[in-house]
């Protein structure tokens, strides 16, 4: 009796010593995605998952605690990328692999690339668009801690019209295609808008996604016409407001970007040719412009090659890839609220960060660019009670860089530390 008291009671002390110990963290220079300006020298104190407190200074840790020692680093807000995908990443092969690989592949894939996107200090990410459940089974896997990676809010199967840019029997031998229904994310009226978004809380998704214009990287002939009516997108809206989803829509096309603010989207994807008239509705509406400009770039590049993408698609990857940068520049003076996104999956995984440059390139100061990619992004994900600023009460999502961003904001692209919810994944 009296070792099981022994054991107990060590127990018990162990518990209390885990419950009022803590980390403290010395910052050199700190973001806090809030203010408009950094602060030198100050503590973080972190508590089980938690920002308990930032305070002036460099505080002395207890003899209990755990100390970081970032005095010689800028520490920021870990980053939140609105668009990518995990489970794939462009190359010659991608169209052919459409037919030749499983499930199983693309899901082992987004866990390897998910990893590389947490060590790239991007410890939230919305994936906009997938297939078979990937990433909804990643995101819960992550959740679990079975495999390592950002927090993923997953649109899982995108909404599209047939045909359309989502539409993944397009261009397939006679015998592949099919019409794969509103199951499926495919719609060609109300009732079939109504079952596809209940069909994506039925698959577990955490918004919704959908493809309003036509696309760059879809094999069909146009990347800019309406594919949704607007009373269709109406429709998507209105039943996802029901299930609490928000919806993001993929758009390049004038018409398309317009009919999707209309109907109440919360934001358009790309935008690449948003006109005058679209962001004065963006700004009456309060729809954020995720604009991936380095999708853009990436497209534009490898079109040069004839060899990399099929014939549809090369004249479109040319034309529309090099404007998003320009459209995002004229949002940006013309007040469209802006939220960081990268269409990665497109690009290379792991390099998300390089979107940075082209922003402050554009005309975005760096600051307001950082913000993009914490408190901007975590208000249009509906997170920011938890997540987007270094603040007590919220996750304890921390990185660290070299140097300063707000003097050259290209050393975001070289993250030396990152925690997510209070545990270290990269350390100097």
């Amino acid at each position: 009796m009296r070792k099981l008291i022994l054991v107990l009671s060590l127990f018990y002390i162990s518990c209390l010593y885990a419950l009022s110990s803590a980390t403290v963290i010395h910052a050199g220079l700190l973001i806090n995605g809030e203010s408009s300006f950094p602060s030198p020298e100050m503590s973080i104190v972190v508590k089980g998952s938690k920002i308990e407190a930032i305070e002036t200074g460099f505080i002395t840790p207890d003899s209990e605690d755990e100390f970081i020692d970032l005095s010689g680093y800028t520490v920021l807000p870990g980053l939140i990328d609105m668009h990518v995908h995990l489970g794939s990443e462009y190359s010659k092969n991608s169209y052919q692999e459409r037919i030749t690989l499983n499930a199983g592949d693309y899901a082992i894939r987004a866990v390897a690339n998910a990893q590389k996107t947490l060590m790239a200090g991007f410890t939230t990410v919305r994936n906009l668009g997938g297939s078979d459940g990937v990433t909804i089974s990643l995101r819960n896997a992550i959740t679990k801690g079975i495999v390592t990676g950002p927090r993923i809010f997953s649109s899982g199967t995108t909404i599209a019209s047939s045909g359309g840019h989502g539409d993944s029997t397009n261009s397939l031998n006679k015998s592949l295609t099919s019409d794969p229904g509103a199951s499926k994310g495919i719609i060609n009226n109300l009732d079939d808008a109504s079952k596809a978004v209940r069909y994506r809380y039925k698959e577990g998704s955490d918004l919704i996604k959908i493809t309003a214009t036509g696309g760059v990287l879809s094999n069909a002939k146009n990347s800019q016409n309406p594919q949704l009516t607007e009373q269709e997108i109406a429709q998507i809206v209105n039943i996802a407001d029901d299930y609490g989803f928000k919806v993001a829509a993929h758009a390049h096309g004038a018409e398309g970007i317009k009919r999707a603010v209309r109907a109440g989207v919360h934001s358009i994807e790309h935008g690449t040719l948003m006109d005058a008239e679209g962001m004065r509705l963006m700004r009456e509406k309060g729809t954020y412009y995720v604009p991936t400009i380095i999708a853009g770039l990436w497209v534009a590049e490898k079109a040069k090659d004839p060899d990399f993408f099929p014939e549809l698609v090369r004249p479109k990857a040319a034309e529309i890839g090099p404007q998003i940068k320009v459209t995002f520049g004229k949002a940006y003076q013309a007040g469209v609220k802006i939220a960081f996104g990268t269409d990665t999956g497109v690009s290379a995984h792991g390099k998300n960060a390089s979107e940075f440059k082209h922003m402050v390139e554009a005309g975005m100061p760096p600051m307001k660019a950082i913000q993009s990619a914490t408190v901007e992004a975590s208000k249009l994900l509906g997170e920011y009670h938890h997540l987007g600023s270094l603040v007590g009460g919220k996750s304890a999502d921390i990185i660290a860089v070299s140097g300063n961003p707000l003097e050259d904001i290209s050393i975001l692209e070289e993250v030396d530390f990152v925690m997510k919810a209070g545990k270290v994944y990269k350390s100097p």
